[in-house]
């Protein structure tokens, strides 16, 4: 049976009286796109440490390739890209992404990898002189020059513009394609739903998810209403109806509902106009809005 790429077993991280992690045990295997979940203070990051050796569990065992997470045999084989990542600011892009192929063992063309992060045209600036999105593009040169198995993505695209993110999914996605293992955090949801094969769900320290985007989906009883209306504020309109949830941001209005239909006939008979009307399943969003609120309501 294949070594898993990552293993945490029985996990629990305390700081002081805080319980960051909470008795976690899940392994990844390799080629497997793992997204991580969470509200902020979740323990997202937290687990994302204890799998790099960046942070000693209190009880139980991280593993990476089998191996203790701080063993340079198993760190060679990783590229990471966390939230506080920083670099000198007066080195050139291809100096520092030189500097860090240098720590690896076959690394790739460093042309290749910042060809990768879309900063081919910020290939002689100092880094100093990057914008916020073109700096997270390079912490991705920095995460892939190694030619790593597997990819550690935290917060990745935090800055980025929408062209950034859009290339950096599709850039993550290719190297899945070729076998790569990807473990990421996220605050946009779609991202997560775009890439991944699996969605960890933590909160309060704990696991309370572990499936595919669909099968967690798929928990969340209802159908997404979404549409556009002249007088959104007015939010008296949407009283006693049967509504799961509700979102409304400034002309947009999403409402949640295990009873479209009567929904829909009773907004109709109140007159309210609704444009760009369109009705769905619920997304990944709506699915762990669900279970996290479900949690801190038991």
């Amino acid at each position: 049976m294949p070594q898993p790429v990552v293993e945490l077993t029985h996990v629990t991280k305390r700081y002081g009286d805080v319980e960051a992690v909470r008795d976690v045990s899940f392994q990844i295997d390799a080629g497997e796109i793992v997204a991580m979940l969470g509200p902020n203070g979740a323990g997202k990051t937290t687990s994302i440490n204890l799998m790099l050796g960046l942070r000693n569990p209190t009880s139980g065992t991280a593993r990476l390739f089998g191996l203790d997470p701080k063993d340079l045999k198993a760190r060679s084989r990783i590229g990471v890209m966390l939230q506080e990542s920083g670099v000198p600011g007066m080195l050139r892009v291809t100096e520092i992404v030189d500097l860090f192929r240098s720590y690896y063992p076959a690394p790739l063309p460093a042309a290749e990898a910042i060809a990768m992060a879309g900063l081919e045209e910020k290939a002689r600036s100092l880094v100093k002189d990057l914008s916020g999105g073109q700096h997270q593009r390079l912490y991705l040169a920095l995460a892939v020059c190694g030619n790593p198995d597997t990819l550690f993505l935290d917060e990745p695209t935090v800055g980025m513009d929408v062209e950034g993110r859009r290339r950096f999914i599709e850039e993550v996605a290719a190297l899945a394609a070729r076998g790569r293992t990807v473990v990421l955090t996220t605050h946009y949801l779609e991202e997560a739903d775009q890439l991944a094969q699996r969605v960890i769900v933590i909160n309060q320290g704990r696991v309370i998810a572990d499936a595919s985007p669909a099968a967690i989906k798929s928990q969340v009883a209802g159908k997404r209403i979404t549409f556009t209306t002249p007088s959104p504020r007015d939010e008296s309109q949407f009283d006693g109806l049967p509504l799961n949830s509700k979102v409304v941001d400034d002309h947009r209005v999403r409402l949640l509902t295990s009873e479209p239909e009567q929904v829909l006939r009773e907004l109709f008979r109140r007159g309210v106009e609704l444009h760009e009307l369109e009705v769905a399943g619920a997304d990944l969003e709506e699915a762990f809005i669900a279970m996290t609120q479900r949690e801190v309501r038991v």
